[in-house]
């Protein structure tokens, strides 16, 4: 049974950082591709970034290259999203999945919240 927990969200500041923290159980990170999403209100839930099982690369939108950094511990069997510079449009409950690009066993999201 797949199961992901996200944690790590919170309030910040605009220009702070927050670490997002993906915990897996049910998947294998080394062969399992994990992303981030997020869905700010009134706005349709988007990817974020994403990191290969096979090889952990990563992917970034645009919107977030360059201050995002997605990374995995597979002792811990966790993926982690290193968020800096921080902007309010960064606002967004955000949720880690099963594959990059047809995600499915969502977690139940974290609230990550940039005040201007």
């Amino acid at each position: 049974q797949v199961q992901l927990v996200e944690s790590g969200g919170g309030w910040v500041q605009s220009g702070g950082s927050l670490r997002l923290s993906c915990a897996a159980s049910g998947v294998t990170l080394d062969s399992d591709d994990i992303g981030w999403f997020r869905q700010a209100p009134g706005k349709e839930r988007e990817g974020v970034s994403c990191i290969k099982g096979s090889d952990g690369s990563p992917f970034y939108a645009n919107s977030v290259k360059g201050r995002f950094t997605i990374s995995r511990d597979n002792a811990k069997n966790t993926v982690y999203l290193q968020m800096n510079s921080l902007k309010p449009e960064d606002t967004a409950v955000y949720y880690c999945a099963t594959d990059c690009f047809d995600p499915e066993n969502w977690g139940q999201g974290t609230q990550v919240t940039v005040a201007s």
